[in-house]
């Protein structure tokens, strides 16, 4: 079995190069290729589809539980507050500096050395399978979802994003819609009762005031924003129709289907949904992985951010190295003590998980 001190500086190493490698979502195939060497390395068999990597225990037994480890290799355009080369690795007052260095970079390492520590070792109560996912940030149809049906049913997870190592045991999932209010064109200088911008404002007005009665103990209430508005090409013109664009952070109480429903029956609109795949998730306080990370002094919360945990049906726990508020930032950074910790934390749950 390797050390975890080695596997952390192999960790350290591959994060680095990771940052030095541009992976924007659907544009991961070089960093693809770097996961692809560090199991090679490890002497560990994987398999890829599009960007995505994945692997599974050397001693997988078909009648065991499974458990994922999970997290994404892709990342966001870096913004144009950035003063460091964004695709430089460097270390200074113990930060390694970088794009994806805290999202989620750190995170992937740190599992990858988890499942690595954990990989031949013989009669765990659970298989493990590691997916380093693609397209997790622009939620694309080639991400984890697309790998899910080659890999056998999940029975819990661990994703992998940055929150300080603490429990994030529920996330809020996301619902955009695309909202059309008709109406009647016509000159600007005629009487026109049917203007399709006026009558925007009491279905802007229903999105504002509304409240969804079941709050979440952990997620809080369901979010409803407008958050674009489109309509009009000349002042002299009325337009046929005002288009909305709402985003909709559901909490752990709704299906997507419910939150859309009830929006249909209280407005006349026209309502698309652009997808209905990114749902809430959860997992009780009384897992086995949550009650492993209390007793290591962990702390639980709600996450109100979306993360690949929106597209597993199993229960699944949000927890990394890293800072959320880092995420997408210029000048992006996680401390390599972090990952240190990290890495020592994982394999501590996990070790306890399985004793369980």
């Amino acid at each position: 079995m390797k050390t975890i001190e080695n596997l952390t500086q192999q960790a350290i190493t591959l994060l680095k190069k990771m940052i030095e490698t541009p992976s924007f979502s659907s544009e991961e195939d070089k960093t693809a290729l770097l996961i692809e060497n560090w199991f090679t390395q490890n002497e560990i068999p994987f398999k890829r589809e599009n960007n995505n990597v994945w692997a599974f225990n050397k001693h997988f037994d078909e009648t065991k539980p499974t458990l994922l480890l999970n997290s994404h290799h892709d990342t966001v355009k870096p913004n144009q507050g950035y003063t460091n080369d964004p695709f430089q690795a460097f270390v200074q007052d113990g930060k390694l500096f970088g794009l994806g260095s805290n999202d989620a970079g750190g995170c992937l390492v740190s599992l990858l050395a988890t499942f690595v520590y954990f990989y031949a070792t013989e009669n765990l109560p659970y298989n493990c399978v590691i997916v380093a996912s693609a397209e997790e940030e622009s939620s694309g149809k080639n991400g984890l979802n697309s790998v899910l049906k080659h890999l056998p049913k999940l029975d819990c997870a661990i994703v992998g994003e940055p929150t300080l190592m603490q429990l994030a045991i529920a996330e809020k999932g996301l619902l955009v819609l695309d909202v059309v209010i008709k109406g009647t064109a016509s000159h600007a200088a005629h009487h026109n009762p049917d203007n399709p911008i006026y009558n925007a404002v009491p279905v802007i007005e229903w999105f504002n005031s509304y409240k969804f009665d079941k709050i979440s103990e952990i997620l809080g209430p369901v979010k409803l924003t407008v958050t674009q508005i489109n309509a009009g090409k000349q002042h002299n013109v009325v337009p046929s129709q005002c288009d909305l664009v709402v985003d909709i952070r559901v909490n752990d109480c709704y299906t997507n289907t419910e939150i859309l429903e009830t929006v249909r029956n209280h407005i006349s609109a026209e309502v698309n949904p652009r997808s209905m795949h990114l749902n809430a998730s959860s997992i009780p306080t009384n897992h086995g992985l949550v009650k492993a990370g209390i007793a290591l002094g962990r702390t639980t919360y709600g996450s109100p951010t979306l993360s690949d945990q929106s597209v597993l049906t199993c229960q699944s726990l949000k927890l990394g190295p890293g800072e959320t508020l880092r995420s997408h930032s210029a000048n992006e950074f996680i401390y390599l003590n972090e990952i240190e910790e990290g890495i020592q934390l994982y394999i501590k749950i996990l070790s306890d998980f399985f004793q369980q």
